[in-house]
């Protein structure tokens, strides 16, 4: 596992593709979310500032070859306000996805969990981007349990503004409306999420990513899953995704 991790940590510096593991790759998913954690660790990113869920839209997993949706840790660093600038060189193929964020008022212990005790445990909700990159070559090729282990896309992200009243919103309703370099480019609706962006929060309390780092904790930020495919971008440029009732969040990448 140490070659592993050492495989992926030097991937990241280098910012060049991550090359299959060979004997080295997680051989499960339970293995990937267990070689995860390491790379958390070797990352100081233990405990997490959050995680995000990728593949929550049926779209989402045929687009990746995923038959159900996979989580990863998310660092402090990745916690970024509004309105932040990121520079497009620091970034391997990057791209980015139309989110639905929450954060975390208790905690949710790792195992089965129900929408209704989701919600329960739910602060804030607010519009995200997830800023992710394409550091992969053959999917297939790489196997999802080495995607698992390399945070399933994550490189950082912003958050919007907790919208007001949102126990009054019928969330899976919501459209997000996802508009790149002043343009629409997708959009999606809540309910793309497993049905309910609760749902999907429950799914990630249930999942291999929860049980590996304790389950999830109060004050914990998640990007719940993207409601458009990745949007990969050819140079720098503003974000904008608007959320309806929820608000808009933006960024631009320098």
């Amino acid at each position: 596992m140490d070659a592993a991790v050492e495989a992926i940590l030097e991937a990241r510096r280098a910012r060049r593709v991550l090359a299959p593991l060979g004997t080295s790759a997680p051989a499960d998913e339970a293995a990937g979310y267990a070689l995860q954690r390491k790379v958390a660790e070797g990352l100081g990113a233990v405990p997490p500032a959050g995680f995000k869920i990728g593949a929550t839209t049926r779209q989402m997993q045929e687009y990746l070859g995923l038959a159900g949706p996979a989580a990863g840790f998310v660092p402090q660093g990745s916690l970024n306000p509004g309105g932040a600038g990121f520079r497009f060189a620091d970034f391997l193929n990057p791209g980015v996805e139309c989110e639905i964020g929450v954060r975390l008022g208790r905690d949710l212990p790792a195992g089965p969990c129900t929408r209704e005790a989701a919600a329960e445990a739910v602060a804030e909700v607010f519009p995200a981007i997830e800023i992710v990159e394409r550091r992969y070559g053959d999917l297939g090729e790489l196997g999802t349990p080495t995607l698992i282990a390399d945070q399933v896309f994550h490189a950082s992200g912003v958050l919007g503004a907790p919208a007001e009243g949102w126990r009054g919103l019928d969330l899976a309703a919501v459209q997000g409306v996802f508009h790149v370099g002043g343009r629409v480019v997708g959009s999606g609706h809540g309910r793309d999420l497993l049905g309910h962006p609760f749902a999907a929060l429950a799914w990630l309390a249930g999942s291999g990513a929860a049980r590996e780092f304790g389950g999830l904790r109060a004050g914990q930020v998640v990007w719940l899953g993207s409601v458009t495919p990745p949007i990969w971008l050819e140079g720098p440029g503003e974000v904008v995704a608007e959320f309806g009732p929820l608000g808009a969040v933006r960024l631009r990448f320098l």
